[in-house]
């Protein structure tokens, strides 16, 4: 098992190779390092990513503005997902992040500390705008595990329970039975296998559409 001292002396090496004096366990702090005037720089070191680790980084805020974080890098993909997710938080911590390949002590800053202002995405905003403006009520609880009705269910729920009532039936007359725009698209699409085409044009509901029905409890005598 990786034990912590083992990642100092890669640290220690990695600020000394640029002009740092470096000392461990200073006032609580794994690693402390100095050159000249310039802000005192600390890193706490773990042998993982753990929230404790993050702790301890915000604590050392409060000593010095240049806080890293070191831990073990490891191979695989679990490890670089992990690595990117903890990147990101560093960063809106305003923490560095360092990683310590331990079969040669190679150290790669993988952030560094500094004030961060994070970007919002247009897309991925205007995408949550419209989801949250096509979507009637509010079908879901907060912290749902899987079954989330979106705005796009909702609508094939709607064209399920007009067929479920009415049968076969055009896209045309369900879309304008329930006033969902895309109702041919969505039975066409057919997404939750829920529609099938009986002829051109003409769409019934399937058994599972049934179920799906029951599921999200819309039955066939309920109104769109």
């Amino acid at each position: 098992m990786v034990k912590e001292t083992e990642l100092y002396p890669p640290v220690k090496a990695y600020l000394e190779a640029q002009g740092y004096e470096v000392k461990a366990e200073v006032a609580g702090a794994d690693v402390v390092a100095q050159r000249g005037s310039e802000a005192v720089v600390i890193v706490e070191l773990k042998t993982r990513f753990s929230l404790a680790l993050f702790h301890q980084g915000v604590a050392r805020l409060a000593v010095s503005d240049v806080v890293y974080l070191a831990v073990p890098r490891q191979t695989g993909r679990m490890f670089q997902k992990a690595l990117a997710e903890n990147v990101k938080l560093a960063r809106r911590l305003g923490l560095g992040l360092l990683t310590v390949r331990l079969k040669d002590g190679f150290v790669e800053a993988h952030c560094d500390p500094g004030p961060y202002a994070p970007r919002i995405s247009k897309p991925r905003k205007a995408r949550l705008l419209r989801e949250f403006a096509r979507r009637v009520g509010d079908p879901n609880t907060g912290g749902t595990q899987g079954g989330i009705v979106t705005a796009y269910r909702q609508d094939a729920l709607n064209c399920a329970a007009y067929l479920a009532r009415e049968g076969p039936s055009k896209g045309a007359v369900v879309k304008a039975a329930t006033g969902v725009e895309r109702a041919t698209t969505i039975m066409r699409d057919d997404h939750y296998g829920w529609f099938e085409r009986v002829e051109t044009g003409v769409y019934a509901l399937t058994p599972k559409g049934a179920e799906g029905l029951t599921a999200y409890k819309l039955g066939g005598g309920d109104g769109p």
